[in-house]
């Protein structure tokens, strides 16, 4: 079977082979000399389908032939021969009068290539850690994202992205990695070039590497801030040669992803009669609001204006959002040096256009959202003598969020979720605004009015970000002997409020509603003497000098010291290094923060088959008391290179197996991270409470001379540092001379002694205030990661790559200080982080007998109805109540994540497709039709009456007032989902003479896009529970760019 696989293959390759000759030879020029030749590897079997192409003639060449033989015509015997092959290095080679006998050598990029780990870097080889890496090509063509975190989502295994919201400047999103294993923090740490700063500090465009270290090998040596793992992201360096100026500019269009399918009024209507004739039996009162045929017409044909205003029929996406709107990226950078300085230096602008309609200016201002960015970096590198190198990076960013005035952004959002279409004009043809007459404070906001007169608020955010670092060669004390050293400066600026205050004029504008009843116009405005016939506001707006933001306004200090140390001694490789931080950061006007650590790292190497690594860190918080302050944590890792054992030579050799690698890790880790004001909780903490009131005599407080204290916190002077025990075994490998690539990991944390804020915990409320802060908390969690590389280079022009990522990870709450005498079920413990929680429904009562047989609700138990959903009685006490609400699906955080990419290589073509997907996740989207007030109601699928049994859903309700219980799981989704993530199609010209005439080294042109496609049982297009009942609409981009090189 096996000699009939090589067969095969063998015959493949030769009529490959034959037909790329046949391409070749009729490319070639006439004349010249003959050049004959083999291609062999290093054990001297002969390669068949090598490419040998002459140099600096694209699409002159051939190929090697069954026996490694090729034959070429070639200008002269100067002419110098590329030879390439897959998983070998290439090589060239000059011509001459003999025949040429060409080795190929194993490229050992498998091996080789560098990844960027704490306080380092270290070859892939005898990388032990968890660690998954990107590079800035990939980032690149995440169709026209502004936010560095949306560019992560399905790039790395492991990496958990979820987007809360489209509005232009709030676009990054939350990150997990591996699950999560604590509810007080979440987060991972992000470093850039080893100082904690935001993603959003960096564009796209001057990154140059990232790496996610995921077990406690790789983020022990970050001590406590890297309990939830750590993004490191490098950005670019320049190197030693000319100066290299790269521009590159893209336009995208945006247009939101998927809203809630709402009915037009007709619809909406007509659901709300099909409702009142199933309530009348209840309330035949409801009779009144019943609508005939001929009036529901008249909302979806008005014959005049006068109808059209009257019969309002509003699709409110369409009054609001444009079809597309505009967004812009440039960016320009400079890169080169010298021996003694090297530079790269670049800037970049990004715009994000607003998805509204630019609305009528009524009061004076054109209100709306947009965002503009300007990054600056320069990365700076000095050989300041043969042994000492200086290191400086500056780089700042300006960026401005224009919006409404913040706290009614909210409302602007909402009608895409909640404004009856039925409710109003948004703005009536005599120039007034709509509003609802009947109910005004609660049947709907008017979001074009909020939009038009809540002024315009400018949020501006200033960063400004230095760092120094020094590195010293020892190597004069002793071989592999270095020392560097850090100084590290940042300050950020915040400062909202600025623009138009349109939010405190005391005169209200004018709002009109016209009752299709009678065709009246009902207003809010009062007639009298002032107003006379016309009402006009009096446009009261100011402009605000805006205010500095106190908690986003930081600066903080980071200074360190490490000595590093490697050598090899025959096949001994042994490495050492270690690390002194400390921190101080502060916010706004508060005291600083302070953490310190002392890390280290211990690495040996035997003959690049066995690996060990042990790291170390004293990690110091200001949390905790004198006494529990500081604490050590340790990792330990190993590794096993299979491949480079003896009795897989043969396989080797025969590249069946590239690299096939053993690992795994175990240690603990420190984490400090408590929700809310986690500070100063060791302390007892007390508050001036006022004045005394002496209510005897009836002394005012302001003159009674006594005052008065309280004790506002419980201080626990035992207080101590979380920490997470982690455990991850994996295998690295690559197979086949490159073509497959990947890794398998499992993983598993054990997370104790996680701090319990006072009021999450077992303490009765008659204790007095909120219990002390306990380290009581235990959550396990486990999962696998895998993935799959392919990369095939089919013939010398045509290249097909892809790779598959899986994540499942899932976390179990152990200890939770619930309540003993709780019910399980009601108990954190035994399940997810944040499980969701609902009422269980099964079926419906399909008549008025099922209905009386079943379990009575302890409120509004008559208005039940036939068609309503069975409910749980879950605690078995024969009525439903509050505590038949149960844990019920997933947590909002998905426990299975997938990546699948494809693409392919011709020439200077290229062309790809990205699929991202998540599953086992729940989402509460409450959104109920009708109630009453609103004439709101969305498609949900068949609704249940006598004739149809089977339907998706209940009727909702009109002027029937149902228990809390009724809905069961009607608004609880399935999370899942699976979008078209990214795709890209690009040329690049390179080589061209054309090119070299203009001054250009290459020009690449693409489209590209982001969410291009989504499928889900979702309403609306969220990846998270946080965006609220309501959300500024996710994006849909399609982006159009080029880049040069000069």
């Amino acid at each position: 079977m096996e000699k009939g696989k090589i067969f095969i293959e063998r015959t493949l390759m030769v009529v490959i082979a034959f037909m790329v000759s046949c391409a070749f030879a009729m490319a070639q020029q006439r004349g010249g000399i003959t050049v004959q030749g083999q291609v062999v590897d290093a054990s001297g079997e002969t390669i068949i389908g090598a490419s040998v192409m002459i140099k600096g003639k694209p699409g002159q060449g051939t190929v090697s032939d069954f026996d490694g033989n090729f034959t070429l015509q070639v200008p002269s015997n100067q002419t110098v021969l590329v030879v390439s092959y897959v998983g070998m290095k290439t090589k060239e080679v000059r011509v001459s009068g003999k025949p040429l006998k060409i080795v190929l050598e194993d490229d050992n990029a498998l091996l080789d290539d560098v990844v960027i780990v704490g306080f380092g870097q270290q070859k892939k080889e005898s990388v032990v850690g968890a660690i998954t890496q990107t590079t800035s090509k990939v980032l690149e063509r995440t169709g026209g994202v502004t936010s560095l975190g949306q560019a992560l989502a399905g790039n790395l295994p492991g990496v958990v992205t979820m987007s809360t919201t489209g509005q232009p400047g709030e676009e990054d999103p939350t990150i997990t990695i591996r699950g999560v294993t604590s509810w007080n923090n979440s987060a991972p740490l992000v470093l850039v070039d080893g100082i904690e700063r935001p993603m959003s500090s960096v564009d796209i465009n001057s990154v140059a590497s990232i790496s996610v270290l995921k077990d406690a090998s790789a983020t022990a040596v970050f001590g406590v801030r890297g309990a939830n793992g750590v993004i490191l992201i490098t950005t670019k360096r320049g190197e030693e040669g000319k100066a290299t100026v790269n521009i590159s500019a893209s336009t995208t269009l945006k247009t939101y992803s998927k809203l809630p399918d709402m009915m037009d009024a007709y619809d909406a209507l007509n659901l709300r009669n099909q409702v009142i004739e199933s309530e009348l039996p209840y309330r035949p009162e409801a009779w009144a609001y019943y609508l005939t045929q001929n009036r529901l017409n008249k909302y979806r044909h008005p014959a005049n204006q006068e109808e059209f205003e009257r019969y309002p029929n509003v699709n409110w996406v369409d009054e609001l959002l444009k079809d597309v709107a505009t967004s812009y990226q440039a960016n320009i950078n400079i890169s080169g040096g010298s021996k003694f300085a090297k530079y790269f230096a670049s800037v970049d602008y990004a715009h994000e256009g607003d998805i509204y309609k630019t609305v009528p200016a009524m009061r004076g201002y054109q209100p709306g959202f947009s965002y503009d960015r300007v990054n600056v970096r320069s990365n700076l590198d000095f050989n300041l003598t043969k042994t000492t190198k200086l290191h400086v990076n500056l780089s700042g960013s300006h960026a401005v969020k224009k919006a409404t005035q913040g706290q009614y952004e909210n409302l602007v959002w909402s009608a895409f979720y909640g404004i009856a279409p039925d409710s109003f004009r948004p703005i009536y043809s005599n120039g007034v605004f709509g509003y609802y007459n009947p109910n005004p404070t609660q049947a709907a906001t008017n979001s074009m009015e909020d939009l038009i007169v809540n002024g315009i608020g400018y949020t501006t955010n200033d960063r400004l970000n230095t760092d120094f670092t020094i590195e010293q060669d020892l190597g004069f004390i002793t071989k592999g002997l270095s020392f560097q050293a850090r100084l590290a400066f940042d300050n950020a600026f915040n400062e909202t409020g600025r623009g138009i205050d349109d939010t405190t004029d005391w005169e209200g504008d004018a709002h009109q509603w016209i009752d299709p009843e009678t065709g009246e116009i009902k207003t809010d405005v009062t007639a009298d003497k002032n107003y006379k016939f016309d009402y006009k506001n009096n446009v009261a707006w100011k402009t605000g000098a805006g205010s500095v933001n106190d908690w986003r306004t930081y600066r903080r200090v980071n200074y360190s010291a490490q000595i590093n140390y490697t050598n090899t001694f025959g096949k001994h490789t042994v490495g050492a290094m270690g690390n002194f931080s400390r921190e101080q950061y502060a916010t706004g006007s508060n005291q600083p923060h302070y953490r310190e650590n002392w890390v280290f790292r211990a690495t040996y190497d035997f003959a690049h088959k066995y690996m060990f690594e042990y790291n170390g860190a004293y990690n110091g918080s200001e949390l905790f008391s004198k006494d529990n302050r500081f604490a050590f944590f340790n990792s330990g890792a190993i590794g096993w290179m299979v491949s480079e054992e003896n009795f897989m030579k043969t396989l080797r050799e025969k590249h069946i197996v590239d690299m096939f690698k053993l690992r795994a890790s175990y240690g603990e880790i420190g984490d400090d991270q408590v929700s809310g004001d986690g500070r100063w909780l060791y302390m007892d903490q007390w508050a001036n409470s006022g004045s005394y009131r002496e209510g005897s005599t009836g002394v005012d407080p302001s003159k009674s001379p006594y005052t008065w204290w309280e004790q506002t916190q419980f201080g626990n002077p035992d207080l101590h540092w979380e920490t997470a025990k982690k455990l991850d075994i994996a295998a690295d490998f690559g197979f086949f001379g490159g073509l497959i690539t990947g890794s398998f990991d499992y993983f598993s944390e054990k997370r104790s002694d996680i701090l319990i804020n006072g009021n999450s915990r077992a303490v009765p409320g008659y204790f007095g205030g909120n219990a002390p802060t306990i380290n009581k908390g235990k959550v396990n969690s486990s999962g696998y990661e895998l993935d799959l590389r392919f990369n095939k280079q089919l013939t010398k022009d045509w290249r097909l790559w892809g790779n598959v990522a899986f994540t499942h990870a899932k976390s179990e709450v152990i200890e939770a200080d619930d309540p003993l005498l709780k019910p399980e079920y009601q108990k954190k413990a035994g399940k997810g982080i944040n499980q969701t929680y609902t009422y269980v429904d099964k079926g419906y009562y399909n008549n008025w007998d099922e209905l009386y047989g079943s379990t009575a609700h302890d409120e509004k138990d008559d208005a039940r109805m036939p068609g309503n959903y069975i409910i749980l009685d879950y605690d078995a006490d024969g009525k439903i109540t509050v505590n038949d609400q149960v844990p019920y699906g997933f947590t909002s955080i998905p426990q299975n994540t997938c990546n699948f990419q494809i693409g392919f290589d011709y020439k200077g073509f290229s062309a790809f497709v990205q699929f991202y997907g998540t599953n086992n996740v729940s989402r509460v989207v409450s959104l109920e039709s009708l109630g009453g007030t609103r004439n709101t109601a969305y498609f949900e699928g068949s609704y249940w009456t006598k004739d149809n049994q089977n339907a998706n859903v209940p009727l909702p309700r009109w002027l029937t007032q149902k228990s809390a219980y009724t809905n069961g799981t009607r608004f609880l989704y399935d999370g899942s989902y699976l979008r078209l993530k990214y795709a890209e199609v690009a040329y690049t010209f390179s080589g061209e003479k054309w090119l070299k005439a203009v001054g250009l080294q290459s020009l690449k042109v693409f489209i590209n896009g982001n969410n291009l496609a989504l499928w889900t049982d979702m309403p609306d297009d969220r990846e998270s529970n946080t965006g609220g009942w309501s959300a500024y609409p996710t994006q849909r981009r399609f982006n159009l760019g080029l880049k040069i090189t000069l």
